[in-house]
């Protein structure tokens, strides 16, 4: 009774920011590493009169505790704190959020996409109000996720026609993209500690290798706590325009944290915040399929692209 399904993480989380501010009508508060749908959102609430107050983050990537406090010293309809970042895999302190929120009578919502399936989430023991997940993150199918809506929480509907989703969601339900969440989810969370473990010591025997033999290079986020299957590195001295061609046709997949969208180079808004500046940054993804064997040939492979790209470029 407390879960909605969705489309993907993306309705989920327009669905509780600009749900919540429809239903409430008083101020929005987010990070400044926020995923694009919430950022957005959190836009679109301002264009309708909202009061939306961005937090800072350190330069690890962590939101500032202070910040809120200050924030919540005003009136606020929805505070939104992502659980783990999709560009660094930065964790942020949910549970502390959650408590602060809960003194001050403020609904608390985290985008929990990058993290279920990955890490322990329980809504229970954190205490949000509203948590957002896509099924594909997991292993489920794409097209489906899910908003919890802890009992209480007043949304307005996004999307209005039926009352499917206890009128939160109109639409004809995708049952079987909902059973397939389901069965991901639990198929993702069996056995999660080991997979944590496994995925962390291949994570870091990456970025060791990556570490040592490229001179310069920096690992973003690398004094946090993190996602244990992501890894997000800067470099100088070569152009993503350059890089992630070649590491395609080189076999290896990564995609940047900090370069173009539809073709229009901008900074990442993650690393601005951060206060990072690199020419590069490549984010590499960790799965369950993922071996020793190709973490090590994966970076023999990106060391050998980068070499070459820095050698062309004429950077040291």
């Amino acid at each position: 009774s407390e879960i909605v399904f969705t489309g993907g993480g993306t309705e989920a989380d327009n669905l509780a920011i600009l749900g919540r501010w429809r239903a409430d009508g008083r101020g929005v508060t987010l990070s400044a590493i926020e995923h694009s749908a919430v950022r957005t959102s959190a836009g679109q609430a301002a264009r309708e009169g909202a009061a939306v107050t961005t937090l800072a983050v350190d330069e690890e990537g962590r939101v500032d505790l202070g910040a809120l406090d200050e924030a919540l010293e005003e009136p606020q309809s929805v505070v939104s704190v992502m659980w783990g970042n999709n560009e660094v895999g930065v964790l942020q302190p949910v549970a502390r959020i959650a408590e602060r929120c809960r003194e001050r009578g403020v609904a608390f919502h985290t985008d929990a996409v990058q993290a279920v399936g990955h890490v322990p989430v329980s809504v229970g023991e954190v205490g949000c109000d509203l948590l957002a997940l896509s099924a594909h993150k997991f292993g489920g199918p794409a097209g489906v996720g899910a908003l919890y809506v802890r009992r209480g929480c007043r949304l307005d509907p996004v999307l209005h026609g039926g009352g499917q989703e206890s009128g939160l969601r109109a639409g004809t339900s995708n049952v079987a993209g909902a059973v397939g969440l389901a069965v991901a989810l639990e198929r993702a969370t069996t056995g999660l500690e080991e997979e944590m473990t496994r995925l962390r010591e291949l994570r870091d025997r990456l970025q060791a290798t990556l570490l040592e033999r490229l001179p310069g290079a920096a690992v973003n986020g690398g004094g946090a706590e993190r996602l244990p299957h992501v890894l997000s590195l800067g470099l100088d001295g070569i152009g993503v325009d350059v890089l992630l061609p070649a590491l395609d046709l080189a076999g290896l997949a990564v995609s940047s944290g900090a370069a173009c969208h539809s073709g229009a180079a901008a900074p990442s808004p993650v690393m601005l915040a951060m206060g990072r500046a690199h020419d590069t940054v490549v984010r590499f993804s960790l799965g369950w399929t993922t071996t020793g064997e190709e973490v090590d040939r994966a970076a023999a492979t990106f060391v050998e692209v980068a070499e070459r790209a820095r050698a062309v470029a004429g950077a040291p």
